[in-house]
């Protein structure tokens, strides 16, 4: 099984051969072009953003500084907007939906390292993939681990540590984060008085 099979499914690999560092160069020397854009070079943004992730919705737009592993592992849908500072440690797939939002701070993280101390001073690592589906707001500083998935409509708090997957329709927060309660109808007549 090469390296880059192995970077979806959880087996230890080390990142070191097949392209990858490469890769991961390239994908950095385009965030770094981005970061550096002055605020009214919105068309160069976008194209620059075209160029880092593996797909990109329309209407999509991401504040810098931005910081990604590879770039092209990730996928935004349309309406998508991220507040300063997204980190994207996109080893494996990150697939972000429709009409999704992201605070200030916000990390996904699909790289996770042995505990065993022996294996991880062999420098593998594994990855699994992290999906935002469609209408999820995550709040300031929410960190993703490998392998959740926040259902559509979620709402995550800030500051929370996502350990776990968490279902559609809810608002969920904490470390570890977990669900607090359903989005109600309360929640629409909070706002629409």
């Amino acid at each position: 099984m090469s390296t880059r099979e192995k970077m979806n499914i959880g087996e230890l690999y080390t990142d070191m051969g097949e392209g990858l560092p490469e890769e991961r160069r390239d994908g950095k020397e385009r965030v770094y072009d981005y970061n550096l854009t002055r605020p009214s070079e919105e068309e160069q943004r976008q194209q620059l953003l075209k160029a880092i992730m593996g797909s990109l919705g329309k209407s999509c737009w991401i504040e810098p500084p931005l910081r990604v592993a590879y770039g092209t592992h990730i996928h935004i849908g349309n309406h998508f907007y991220a507040n300063f500072n997204l980190t994207v440690v996109d080893d494996a797939t990150v697939t972000i939906g429709d009409n999704v939002m992201f605070a200030p701070n916000v990390t996904l993280a699909t790289a996770g390292h042995p505990i065993d101390p022996e294996i991880r001073a062999t420098g593998q690592q594994f990855s699994l993939p992290i999906v935002i589906e469609d209408n999820v707001w995550l709040g300031t500083g929410v960190m993703v681990n490998p392998g959740v998935t926040i259902g559509r409509n979620s709402v995550v708090g800030a500051g929370s540590v996502v350990t776990k997957s968490i279902p559609a329709n809810v608002v969920a927060t904490g470390v570890p984060c977990r669900v607090m309660r359903p989005i109600t109808a309360a929640d629409r007549e909070t706002f629409m008085k």
